[in-house]
């Protein structure tokens, strides 16, 4: 007969870890299931600057690191696998992967989120090959080159002024003419002399033959088109995209109540179905950042603690 855990945690983010060592502090059989590597969108963070206590230099890697190994000291199992169906009705839940079926009396969903897409011709065929999602993992490929940062939230321009760092030139191209970035940010990339802005404006064709050669803009008020090609001297340039994410959730559809994709729970991180959570990025809520991610998988572990008390009596 299979194990029945008292809580499975669905990834292993900052939501799902925070949640997996309040799980184990509390003496729950835990086992957090990952379908790819720990840490989320959070391990493509080069820097973090806001995660309280954070340590000077702190990236989301090394948080990610110390995160890991508490959940592990208390005992928190974990397995890789990818979740393709649940049945959460009744006292003990059963979560069907890809490598096996798991049982638990609680489950708290914490499958993070992934990025959006710019959707326009040639962007999947040259994703690696100019085109990217990852200032983090990508910004080395393009020293001394031009890059383009598509967005104009926090995330797109932390990254572009991160991009600096490494490229020549970083233009942001936004589809308004006005930033959504907080001022202290936006502030930082109007001071910086390697940032330039190409404003009402998209990218509606990315182009290349095995390498990102040209791009294809549109400005959003009058629908002219123009193409920009890559500097001569370096044959290719970056895009890299940061207009929001997809919460990954389309494995729970129909199963727990969801808005716009995202998984509506309570401020006790219940959702609708008795004995499953939700935390982090993939819940309905008005800001995600690593801390809040935490907060939600400690509030989640603990309300699952509280549940089995009331199930065992």
């Amino acid at each position: 007969m299979s194990k029945i855990y008292d809580t499975i945690i669905i990834g292993a983010g900052p939501a799902g870890l925070a949640a997996g060592l309040y799980a184990g502090r509390a003496r729950m059989d835990t086992l957090i299931i990952e379908k790819q590597k720990d840490g989320g969108q959070i391990v493509i963070t080069a820097e973090i600057e806001n995660y309280p206590g954070g340590t000077e230099g702190e990236t989301g890697p090394s948080l990610i690191g110390r995160m890991v190994n508490q959940a592990n000291h208390f005992g928190a199992e974990k397995v890789f696998d990818t979740i393709v169906d649940l049945e959460l009705e009744g006292d003990v839940k059963k979560l069907i992967g890809k490598k096996g079926e798991y049982l638990a009396k609680t489950v708290i969903l914490a499958p993070g989120a992934s990025p959006k897409h710019i959707g326009c011709p040639g962007e999947v065929e040259l994703t690696g090959k100019g085109v990217s999602y990852c200032a983090t993992c990508d910004a080395a490929f393009f020293e001394g080159m031009e890059v383009y940062v598509v967005g104009g939230g926090d995330s797109a321009v932390e990254e572009a002024m991160y991009l600096t760092k490494f490229a020549r030139k970083v233009t942001l191209i936004h589809r308004r003419d006005e930033l959504r970035a907080a001022k202290s940010i936006q502030e930082k990339a109007f001071a910086n002399p390697k940032m330039e802005f190409m404003w009402n404006s998209t990218i509606v064709e990315l182009k290349g033959d095995g390498l990102l050669e040209s791009m294809v803009v549109q400005d959003t008020k009058t629908g002219e088109t123009r193409e920009i090609f890559a500097p001569e001297e370096d044959g290719t340039f970056g895009v890299f995209v940061f207009i929001g994410f997809n919460p990954y959730t389309d494995f729970l559809e129909g199963k727990v109540n969801m808005e716009k994709g995202y998984i509506v729970t309570d401020d006790d991180m219940k959702t609708n179905v008795p004995g499953v959570f939700a935390a982090g990025d993939c819940r309905k809520k008005s800001l995600r950042q690593v801390v809040t991610a935490c907060a939600d998988g400690a509030i989640a572990a603990t309300q699952a603690y509280k549940y089995l008390e009331n199930l065992e009596g």
